[in-house]
């Protein structure tokens, strides 16, 4: 297996992770990335502890649980503050693992050293991609045994191999995300919900405060100054999303429209494989996306170990994780669309259907979801 060669498109969290199990596998990896430099923006994300599960086959989970923050409580909440539902994640850890709350870019940067610097190619743009695990970039061809597509949501890879393929689907929400100073405050990890509007609140280590804001709005929609409106939309909540918002400044914030993928048929193309993004975007209402793009590297290197039949090993990853995500990704959005409920008869129903949900429920239903293992 030492002359088999990779070319991954896309150096994020699930590029990354593909490069770090192939070449543990002993594969020779090429990451392409179109972007200058590995300088990730982002606020926070959630490692569940599927993901942390994945990480540890990485080799980079200590890394990971020493640079982040073991999340110890959560639950929700509506616009003045009022728990409809809360739940102890130390359940959830001694059960399942621990849910660790990191900084995406810190999350970054552990990937990025556990990659060769010989191996990442920055700066260049993917130009055409052929059938036989074959691309074009930099004024240069390259044919490799496998091509890695781990190219987001708007995947090169994707659009030129799966040509049937329907585009992204806004969900009905954007999304604004920031990280607070440190507040001196110790909120317990929730998220509160408004009619058409959320705002999620995490607690990290070094005492600042992740927090993402939702609202129902037309896709495309800009905003002269996003911090008025968030300080008009948001301003009025309870404690302490007041203090937050007026922490920040307009650069601090970061805004994007949420966008689904509609299901693939497949994951794979002949030799060229999709990851992450590239083949299953999700809303982040379940925070999965990064942890399946994990999973989906950490899987893909197993099932190649399995067979020296390249074929027959993409078949496998595609069986195995084709159900396994699209079924996170529909539950994902179908809880992103009850939580956004707008009209004051859906969102009162939402709330009472929170107020009663027993404690153990929850529990079972994320059961599928954290128990994966490879």
């Amino acid at each position: 297996m030492q002359d088999r060669r990779a070319v991954i498109v896309g150096a994020g969290l699930g590029g990354l992770a593909a490069a770090i199990a192939l070449q543990g596998r002993g594969w020779q990896i090429t990451v392409v990335e179109r972007a200058p430099a590995l300088t990730e923006v982002g606020a926070g994300i959630s490692l569940w502890p599927n993901a942390v599960r994945a990480l540890d086959l990485l080799g980079v989970g200590d890394e990971v649980r020493s640079a982040g923050g073991i999340e110890a409580g959560a639950g929700f909440r509506d616009a003045r503050g009022r728990w409809l539902f809360r739940s102890e994640l130390g359940a959830i850890e001694k059960r399942y693992g621990p849910t660790v709350m990191i900084r995406r870019p810190a999350l970054l940067d552990i990937l990025r050293a556990a990659v060769p610097d010989d191996a990442l190619v920055l700066g260049t743009t993917v130009e055409d991609v052929h059938g036989l695990a074959t691309i074009e970039y930099g004024g240069g061809r390259r044919t490799a045994d496998l091509l890695v597509g781990a190219d987001g949501i708007r995947s090169t890879v994707r659009a030129r191999l799966w040509p049937d393929a329907k585009p992204p689907v806004y969900a009905g929400y954007t999304t604004w995300r920031f990280i607070t100073p440190p507040l001196g405050l110790t909120p317990e990890a929730s998220e509160s919900w408004g009619r058409g509007e959320r705002v999620g609140i995490i607690p990290l280590a070094d005492g600042s405060i992740y927090c993402y804001l939702s609202a129902s709005t037309p896709a495309g929609l800009t905003y002269d100054d996003d911090l008025a409106e968030l300080r008009r939309r948001f301003g009025h909540w309870h404690d302490p999303i007041p203090a937050m918002l007026e922490s920040i400044t307009r650069a601090d914030i970061l805004r994007h429209d949420i966008y689904q993928l509609p299901p693939l048929r497949s994951y794979v193309a002949g030799r060229t494989v999709l990851l992450g993004d590239a083949a299953h975007a999700m809303t982040p209402d379940f925070g999965q996306g990064g942890g399946t793009a994990l999973e989906d590297a950490v899987e893909l290197a197993e099932a190649l170990e399995e067979s020296h039949d390249l074929d027959l090993a993409l078949r496998r990853y595609d069986a195995r994780r084709r159900h396994r995500t699209q079924t996170i990704a529909r539950q994902s959005g179908l809880f992103g669309t009850f939580a956004q409920a707008s009209s004051r008869p859906a969102a009162a129903l939402r709330n009472t259907v929170a107020r009663l949900l027993p404690d153990g429920v929850m529990l079972r239903s994320l059961e599928p979801m954290l128990t994966w293992h490879s």
